[in-house]
């Protein structure tokens, strides 16, 4: 079966802030409420920024944003792809490229014609996609780069 990649709803919150605490703010003071907070408000939107999620039947798998700010320190550019993250039972499979697609899908609707992204360990799938580096810094004395994308 085939993931459905779509506007996350409100059902899928928490499950997606559960995912993102593990992958991304292990260690970190980072609550659970804080991420189910942050989700909503883009659940509930403006209509520029977005969340999406691949779901499998009604389990949602994996998500990706669509932001206007990303974290500190903010470098001075905007909009940003946020938080893709696919469940480790479903990795390999195009999920995180199907969220990833969704995204600039979105961003072109609403007239962007560059995006912005921060990584370090996932680099080498955004270069493949299209992704150019730009920038490396440290983040919390962690290695990071700023890539950026055109539309």
């Amino acid at each position: 079966m085939l993931p459905i990649i779509e506007a996350m709803a409100e059902p899928d919150v928490e499950a997606i802030a559960r995912l993102r605490l593990a992958a991304f703010f292990g260690g970190t003071a980072r609550t659970l409420e804080e991420d189910i907070a942050g989700l909503g408000g883009l659940v509930a939107g403006d209509g520029f920024e977005a969340a999406f999620v691949a779901r499998l039947g009604d389990a949602p798998i994996g998500s990706c944003l669509f932001v206007r700010n990303e974290i500190d320190p903010a470098h001075d550019l905007t909009p940003w792809l946020a938080g893709l993250v696919v469940d480790e039972n479903y990795r390999g499979r195009g999920i995180g490229v199907a969220l990833l697609k969704a995204v600039e899908a979105h961003a072109a609707s609403v007239g962007v014609d560059k995006l912005y992204l921060y990584t370090w360990q996932a680099r080498r799938f955004y270069e493949a996609l299209g992704w150019t580096a730009v920038e490396t810094f440290e983040q919390g004395d962690e290695p990071m780069v700023l890539m950026e994308r055109s539309l």
